[in-house]
């Protein structure tokens, strides 16, 4: 026996299912969800996904700062190739007065020796004892026995040895390289014995340094 439905009950059941009261009975059927308006849908919100995200992103990010850290290290390997990186130019006359120091003072020495004799011509520029300028430590009279008459000899510029001395003159200058006697302010060949009763702070090639 069939059932008939008059069209105001199938509304009623299809406000009871929480369907608007204008779908049809076909409208109803078990293979229609699809069709209900958007309007049933609930939205859903994740409010902690959301602070989540809020807080990895207020974390810093350390990789740039560690990379310009690795890079900070401009240092030389060796002092030979800090001398070797030098321009042999002469940027002015107390850059020249250190070179013509370190040139007929120490060239043949090795490198650090020469590298401390450029270091106890600055050091004296700053140590009250005697005058302010390279150009003054060289030419005060009885210091230097290269000197003679307070003026400082010629250099034949084309030698291989003044290249290596204007190189050593800028690196003591710039403070490019650690000083081999620090605080150096006397030296003496090793074939005399002057008994200065000063502190001893290095013996470099045929020198001895002292403060």
């Amino acid at each position: 026996m069939k059932l008939r439905f008059p069209m105001a009950v199938l509304a009623a059941m299809a406000l009871f299912a929480g369907l608007p009261a204008a779908v049809s009975a076909e409208e109803a059927s078990p293979g229609s969800v699809t069709n209900l308006p958007a309007t049933v849908k609930v939205p859903v919100r994740f409010a902690p996904s959301q602070e989540i995200v809020q807080d990895v992103a207020a974390k810093p990010v350390a990789v740039t700062e560690a990379v310009v850290d690795a890079d900070s290290d401009a240092d030389y390997a060796t002092l030979a190739a800090a001398v070797a990186a030098q321009p042999a130019t002469i940027d002015d006359d107390e850059l020249n007065c250190i070179a013509i120091g370190v040139y007929y003072e120490s060239k043949g020495e090795p490198l650090t020796g020469q590298l401390a004799v450029a270091d106890v011509i600055l050091n004296r520029t700053g140590s009250g004892r005697f005058p302010t300028s390279a150009c003054g430590v060289l030419t005060q009279r009885g210091q230097f026995s290269f000197v003679k008459g307070g003026r400082l000899p010629d250099v034949d510029t084309s030698r291989p040895a003044w290249k290596t001395a204007v190189a050593i003159a800028r690196i003591a200058r710039d403070d490019l390289w650690k000083s081999p006697a620090k605080g150096a302010l006397f030296f003496h060949a090793r074939r005399v014995s002057p008994n200065w009763g000063k502190t001893r702070v290095a013996s470099l090639g045929n020198h001895i340094f002292y403060r």
